[in-house]
């Protein structure tokens, strides 16, 4: 969902809504956390733009089935746990001035019992980690490290 936009340091944004969902499912081992791997080294957990007239938790289920194939029948979402990301950034595109973009995430909290998945072509790959795991391979992206982290205390508590 796009709209007209944020005005930072006398800078006009263009604001970008997505919306994901952080699935886990239990192992013998305790939470593993499903990433979707992108390209050159970016994992990432399933979410996408959302489309007019979308609410944010149906972008979130949407982005989940098409991504991974997994349905809403396959996730239970954990109640109360909503985390946003928000970040400005640039978007290039080939023969065109860069674009200034206002970016929000919204992001789920869901558990699954499936362990297989079937990929869009989007990615090339996933995998089930662990939260250290997850952790690490999160690292180049500090605030999804914090939503994970977040994500992780909510499971520890329930």
């Amino acid at each position: 969902m796009v709209d007209d936009g944020y005005l930072m340091n006398d800078q006009k944004y263009q604001k970008v809504i997505s919306a994901g969902i952080i699935v886990f499912r239990w192992t013998e081992k305790g939470p593993f956390f499903l990433l979707l791997y992108r390209d050159r080294g970016a994992w990432d957990f399933p979410r996408g733009r959302m489309e007019t007239g979308e609410r944010s938790w149906e972008t979130a289920f949407r982005e989940v089935e098409e991504e991974t194939g997994l349905k809403a029948a396959d996730l239970k979402v954990q109640d109360n746990f909503k985390v946003f990301e928000k970040f400005p950034y640039n978007r290039k595109e080939s023969g065109k001035a860069s674009q200034p973009i206002f970016k929000i995430v919204i992001f789920y909290l869901a558990e699954t019992k499936q362990s297989q998945v079937v990929l869009s072509n989007e990615h090339a790959g996933y995998g089930w980690f662990s939260y250290n795991e997850a952790r690490k391979y999160l690292s180049r992206y500090k605030v999804r490290t914090n939503i994970l982290k977040k994500a992780f205390e909510y499971i520890k508590s329930k």
